[in-house]
C-alpha cells in the first residue's frame, strides 16, 4: 500500500475531488451509480454505497476505498477502477492513492 501523503490539510474540494472527477465518477455518479456508491460530493463518498460506507475517518489503511484504489483486495471485481474498463481510465498512481489517504487520514473533509 502506498504511504500517506505527507501533505497537510488535504480536503475534498482541493485535492480529492480531481482524482475523483477523473477516475471514478464516470461510473459513481448520476441516477444509477454502481453499487449505489456516488463519489461526486462529499456527502455522497461519506455516506457510501449498498454496502455501507467506504472509508474510515482517521484510518486509511483499513478503508475499503484505499484498498480497492491501491488494488489489493483479493476480489479483483473491486478494483477501482477496473483493470481494461472500457473507458480506458488508468489506476490511481501511488501519489494520488497517497493523497486519498492522507484525506482520509485528516478526517475525510
Amino acid at each position: 500500500m502506498p504511504p500517506a501523503s505527507t501533505k497537510t490539510g488535504v480536503t475534498y474540494d482541493t485535492d480529492i475531488k480531481a482524482i475523483f472527477d477523473a477516475s471514478c465518477v464516470k461510473c459513481h455518479s448520476g441516477n444509477q451509480p454502481k453499487a449505489r456508491l456516488k463519489l461526486d460530493t462529499l456527502e455522497a463518498a461519506l455516506k457510501g454505497g449498498k454496502d455501507g460506507p467506504i472509508l474510515k475517518t482517521g484510518d486509511s489503511t483499513n478503508s475499503f476505498v484505499v484498498k480497492s484504489v491501491a488494488h489489493l483486495t483479493s476480489d479483483h471485481d473491486t478494483w477501482m477502477p477496473p483493470l481494461n474498463n472500457r473507458d480506458g481510465i488508468k489506476p490511481l498512481t501511488p501519489e494520488q492513492t497517497g493523497l486519498v489517504r492522507a484525506w482520509i487520514d485528516q478526517g475525510a473533509k
